[in-house]
């Protein structure tokens, strides 16, 4: 049965909805899923032109199971987070070699593929095949937490399962995909994290949080902790006709499976001591080793940071010219003499992407 809340949510959807969004023209369970796997953290703005590019290089499952990894990696460069993207390749994989093609029609059956959470698998279930499915997405949780004023930090598991109980409640038998899609409407475009516009919510009447005046109150906050530091070295290996070295990372970690320059840590050694090795030196040293050269004109750039989720990462770049002979001695399949005016297609993490656009734009 519908609730209240259903109810006026569908009116206000008749009205206000999306119905431009891309992912929602030609509307298939795979483009629902990339879609949803690409709007975790990210925002509509920024997914629409990578959603768009995405599908024109993989207009079904199947092209996206034949793809290499590094072609699916190449057009998620820049969205981050890319275990994402990773786990769709491997999803595609299974779709196509276990299902014929064809996805699984439930939440339970979805979630057995990588990648894919209950969340993610409600909004394919009723986006995509109409079948009755709660999401509870971040949009979602903000809309229920202020809805209900349910206190605390939705990462913690009562608080989850408050909220999945909510939106298990409020999600109607009949016309779900709209409702799911009137939901996360709401919560991107009225009831927003930082300024909710209550006067132009539906709901305002019934919302608690609302009615006591303090919806930023909802959701509760992350505990806030701070964030470890780490640094390495960017190697910014270069030859004279302007191709520069970038070095396969592994497949798990950071930027796994990512094109980036070779890095030498430097914030510990492994006895956890801090290094005092100058960055030009480790480079030397590094160019030494892995070139079998002397390096040339060794100059150090305006180190950045990097922000991961779990830690900050300092990076000083050296920029280093190398010769023919080396370039020969780093031709193999872990390294790539990559030439910014001619880019092959793979996926560079986004400092690498940032550095080679500057360095191309500076030469």
């Amino acid at each position: 049965m519908a609730t209240q809340l259903s109810s006026q949510l569908l009116a206000w959807f008749d009205q206000h909805g999306r119905r431009h969004l891309p992912w929602q023209q030609a509307i298939s369970p795979y483009r629902v899923w990339v879609s949803e796997i690409m709007l975790q953290q990210t925002q509509v703005s920024t997914v629409i032109p990578y959603f768009e590019r995405f599908m024109a290089a993989f207009p079904t499952v199947q092209h996206l199971a034949d793809a290499p990894a590094d072609a699916v990696l190449h057009h998620w460069t820049g969205l981050g987070y890319y275990a994402r993207a990773r786990n769709l390749h491997r999803a595609a994989g299974i779709v196509c070699d276990q299902h014929g093609g064809v996805f699984p029609d439930t939440v339970d059956g979805l979630m057995t593929l990588p990648g894919i959470g209950r969340s993610t698998a409600g909004a394919i279930v009723s986006i995509a095949g109409g079948g009755r499915a709660p999401i509870l997405d971040g949009n979602v949780k903000r809309v229920l937490a202020r809805y209900h004023a349910v206190e605390g930090w939705p990462g913690k598991t009562e608080v989850s399962n408050t909220l999945w109980a909510l939106a298990e409640e409020h999600t109607p038998g009949q016309r779900v995909a709209d409702y799911t899609q009137a939901i996360m409407d709401l919560g991107a475009t009225v009831c927003s994290r930082g300024t909710p516009h209550c006067s132009e919510c539906p709901l305002s009447l019934q919302c608690l949080a609302s009615r006591q005046g303090n919806p930023r109150d909802y959701p509760g906050k992350k505990p806030r902790k701070v964030l470890p530091e780490r640094s390495t070295i960017f190697i910014l290996a270069h030859s004279d006709s302007g191709e520069w070295l970038l070095e396969q990372r592994p497949p798990s970690g950071i930027w796994g499976g990512l094109w980036c320059f070779p890095a030498l840590a430097t914030a510990a050694d492994d006895a956890g001591a801090a290094s005092n090795t100058a960055p030009t030196d480790a480079v030397g040293n590094w160019c030494l080793d892995a070139l079998r050269s002397e390096p040339a004109q060794l100059q150090t750039l305006a180190p950045f940071r990097h922000t991961f989720s779990h830690y900050h990462l300092d990076i000083t770049p050296v920029r280093v010219r190398v010769d023919a002979a080396a370039m020969g001695v780093m031709a193999t399949d872990r390294f790539l003499w990559y030439n910014p005016r001619s880019p092959a297609q793979v996926g560079l993490a986004a400092p690498v992407a940032r550095l080679l656009a500057e360095l191309t734009h500076d030469n």
